[in-house]
């Protein structure tokens, strides 16, 4: 009962425990279950608690999670004669209970709803307040406020019934279809107001200026007045506190409802922290209904256009919408009446129809009997027949018949089932895993000496300068940008395309990670007066997105030669080992969390060991779409593929003058072509210029060391020690200044090979290059959406080779250049944006680019 992440039924175990049903001093206590539930309701009996949600998810911004658990603790309290009524509604004093219930089930349970969430289990309209602790309060001397706030109920003649009916009305009530973590938001928001941050502070002031506002509107029954201050609040304050508030999605709608509308859209209600789930538009009474079917097909059309750039967890829905008079409301059924939702029979009949007839219980007979009426009977029940068979009888999945079925996939992008084999052989036989990833624990790991590297910020650059900009106006560099990772840190694993993810808002709008790099060669080739070719590395799970994306935005009409390097290399991801994920866990470094937290997390970790041990240990992950099943192998075969899909050659044939690629990730933004930068690696004459940023705490991952008297990039997987990283001075940008004859010669090539596109030798150069660098295992997170809007996250094995174990050959000469951290900082995490944002960078990015 206490173990709340084994299954999906945390919640309920959180309202029987909170409910008092079940006493939180049983947990460890030895005592049996059975014995307390003898006591309870008798021998060999139980109580069946059943929860249900009609198609809202995880994450939407609607306080389901709260209320659902406010109206559990409620029903167990009436079943164990807490409250005054078996049914109708809780008094005044019960539902304070219940809420400050709701709030110790979250914390038991290790989650976390909103202050507010819990106001439906009031009636009607509410408006709820902080108190300040008083004399008689448990707070008293330790809290300037009370835990529990107030709710003030307003009556029908504070708020009339035309207004409550005007509210009806107009407003319209939706899900956007994403889910996403508000977690880091909340976090944000609690740091901003401990600071006292100060135009945050006066956004809140204002904030609470418009609530008062709000609240007159409603009592007046102005609704277009209180859809302007909605809209006001969400503009304003709203996100002046919370900048990720909206997102384009959010902005791509209400763009085009008001266009579609006009006078007639009075407004958009912003619900949580974050848009694009649970929603609200409001509109002129009379075309209320029009309006419900359009905008449900314009979320559906702007999810379809979007859906490879954002996390979506399902199809966009508008809801019946109505204000509830009651709160949390108890009711009884009985006789025929006493009927579960449709759902709850096709999955507990399931089993019951396996079990023989001889076998079954009286109840069980009974059930069947009931549900066999309500399906001749109740409209409700037309389908459950059907229904149920399917759940008997599952469908074959018509995926695997498709164009994206697994096994075709694979074959197209040039999976090696060999050297898989081979990988999966050693992962199971502890040959590599996570603890073999590392150096050996003698390896002398030290910082790189002045002498080793050269930092750009204190160089006269003028000279470097002009060989740059002369570089650049003669044709003779191209950008590369590494695209082909699904961004799993930026989604928690959705399998979206990061490059396409609208981040931002720059230049008055949301823009992509894509437009931005673009914007910034537009800019440097229009100083020096001539055009940049900018390519973007793709993979399986990125290419086709990024094409249809960039045709139908028409490349964002940039003047330079713009084309996609498609990648020719895939994995397939394994279940992990136990010994992998206890390594992940338990060696290395983790965030300590308070005493419920750090019991909800070890309960998913246990789950996830079963899992990893039942499913098997260095399987195969298939149990996904195919396409959350492969991996890309590493960035270090970026670089290769060009050679390798002809787009090298491509940029040759174009540009012959052709001598320099600045190769960068996606995520580093400030990286462009600097013609001090070009200048100075051109006059260095080196094969590979690595351009590093001066460390800071968040900067995790490995960095420039010197190991056995030689610079080089090491990753921080590879640290034989975790305290070794925190020697070195220097984090890797990935940004690299690359000479193209040099690089072939490494593979031992030539420009005459890449013309004549001899594949044969391409792949064998680039295979003996493969070889002298290591492969690494990691743990990736990837989503499994389920049912309606559900998801789970596991974590799956990949393998890797990584771009800066270059810097480990002596067949290449390898450079090292500082340079300010604006151009090098990696954007890894959504929960860096707003630091970022208020540092500066974002500016910073801005006057780098031309839209």
């Amino acid at each position: 009962v206490f173990d709340f992440a084994k299954d999906y039924l945390g919640l309920l175990k959180a309202a029987i425990i909170a409910s008092g049903i079940i006493p939180p001093g049983i947990e460890g206590s030895g005592k049996s279950l059975a014995e307390l539930l003898n006591r309870l309701v008798g021998p060999n009996r139980g109580i069946e608690i059943i929860s249900s949600v009609n198609d809202i998810p995880k994450g939407s911004r609607l306080a389901v999670s709260t209320n659902l658990l406010a109206a559990l603790i409620s029903a167990c309290m009436r079943a164990t004669g807490q409250t005054q009524s078996l049914t109708g509604e809780l008094t005044e004093n019960e539902r304070r209970l219940v809420l400050a219930r709701a709030i110790l089930g979250e914390w038991i349970g290790g989650s976390g709803g909103g202050w507010q969430d819990s106001g439906g289990v009031w009636p009607g309209i509410k408006l709820i307040e902080g108190e300040l602790a008083g004399d008689t309060d448990p707070e008293q001397g330790i809290s300037r406020g009370r835990l529990m706030p107030k709710h003030k109920v307003f009556n029908h003649k504070e708020i009339p019934n035309s207004a409550r009916q005007a509210l009806t009305d107009s407003l319209i009530l939706v899900h956007g279809g994403m889910a996403q973590n508000v977690g880091p938001i909340l976090e944000m928001v609690t740091e901003k107001y401990l600071l006292r941050s100060s135009e945050e502070w006066r956004a809140r002031q204002e904030a609470l200026d418009l609530l008062d506002q709000i609240v007159t509107a409603l009592a007046s029954g102005n609704i277009r007045e209180l859809g302007r201050l909605t809209t006001e609040n969400f503009r304003g304050p709203l996100q002046t506190i919370i900048p990720w508030a909206t997102n384009h999605f959010t902005e791509t709608l209400i763009d085009r409802v008001s266009k579609k509308f006009g006078e007639d859209f009075w407004g958009f209600w912003m619900l949580g922290g974050m848009s694009g789930g649970g929603m609200g538009f409001i509109v002129e009474p009379s075309r209320k209904q029009e309006a419900l079917n359009i905008i449900h097909d314009m979320m559906i059309q702007t999810k379809r256009e979007l859906e490879n750039a954002l996390p979506f967890a399902m199809d966009p829905v508008v809801y019946d919408f109505a204000i509830n008079p009651h709160g949390t409301f108890g009711q009884i059924h009985r006789g025929d009446d006493a009927l579960l939702p449709p759902p709850y029979y096709h999955l507990a009949l399931a089993d019951t129809l396996r079990t023989p007839p001889e076998k079954l219980s009286p109840t069980s007979r009974a059930e069947l009997d009931q549900f066999a009426r309500a399906c001749r009977t109740n409209s409700t029940f037309s389908s459950s027949v059907e229904s149920l068979f399917e759940t008997l009888i599952p469908h074959a999945d018509n995926e695997a018949n498709g164009d994206n079925s697994l096994s075709k996939l694979l074959a197209e992008n040039g999976f090696d089932q060999r050297q898989h084999e081979g990988i999966r052989k050693d992962l199971f036989e502890g040959r590599i895993g996570l603890a073999q990833n590392r150096l050996p624990p003698t390896t002398l790991i030290e910082d790189v000496s002045p002498t080793e590297i050269t930092d750009f910020t204190k160089l006269d650059s003028k000279k470097d300068l002009v060989v740059g900009e002369r570089s650049l106006a003669n044709g003779e560099v191209a950008v590369i940008t590494l695209a082909a990772g699904a961004g799993s840190r930026w989604t928690q694993g959705a399998g979206v395309c990061k490059a396409l993810h609208p981040f931002v808002r720059l230049g008055e709008r949301h823009r992509t990670f894509i437009e931005t790099h673009l914007g910034k060669s537009r800019k440097r080739g229009h100083e020096a007066g001539s055009t940049i070719p900018h390519v973007f590395t793709t993979s399986y799970l990125t290419h086709h997105p990024t094409r249809q994306f960039l045709d139908t935005v028409q490349d964002y009409n940039y003047p330079g030669p713009l084309r996609l390097s498609q990648g020719r290399s895939v994995g397939l991801r394994m279940i992990p080992t136990v010994s992998d994920l206890r390594f992940a866990w338990e060696e290395m470094p983790q965030q300590v969390l308070d005493e419920q937290q750090q019991k909800m997390r070890d309960s998913v970790r246990s789950a996830l060991l079963k899992w990893a041990q039942s499913t098997g240990e260095a399987t195969d992950y298939t149990d996904n779409l195919p396409l959350q099943c492969l991996h890309p192998v590493g960035h270090f075969y970026e670089v290769p593929n060009l050679l390798l899909n002809g787009t090298l050659a491509d940029l040759l044939i174009d540009r012959p003058q052709l001598k320099t690629l600045m190769l960068h990730n996606i995520d580093t933004l400030g990286a462009d072509v600097d013609p001090a930068l070009l200048g100075h690696h051109l006059a260095s004459k080196t094969g590979l210029t690595f351009e590093v940023i001066t460390r800071r705490l968040e900067d995790r991952g490995g960095g420039l060391a010197s190991i056995g008297g030689r610079p080089r990039l090491l990753e921080g997987l590879a640290m034989p020690r975790e305290e070794d990283e925190f020697i070195l001075s220097y984090y890797n940008s990935m940004t690299t200044w690359i000479d193209i004859d040099k690089l072939l010669g490494l593979f031992g090539l030539t420009r005459d090979d890449i013309l004549a596109r001899d594949e044969k030798k391409i792949l064998a150069g680039i295979r003996k290059v493969a070889s002298t660098l290591p492969t690494y295992v990691t743990l990736k997170e990837v989503k499994k959406r389920w049912g309606h809007g559900q998801e789970d996250i596991f974590p799956v094995t990949q393998f890797e080779k990584l771009w800066g174990d270059l810097t480990s050959l002596s067949d290449i000469d390898s450079k090292f250049i500082v340079v300010p951290r604006s151009r090098g900082q990696q954007l890894k995490d959504p929960a860096q944006l707003d630091s970022w944002l208020r540092d500066g960078s974002a500016n910073h990015i801005e006057s780098l680019c031309l839209w």
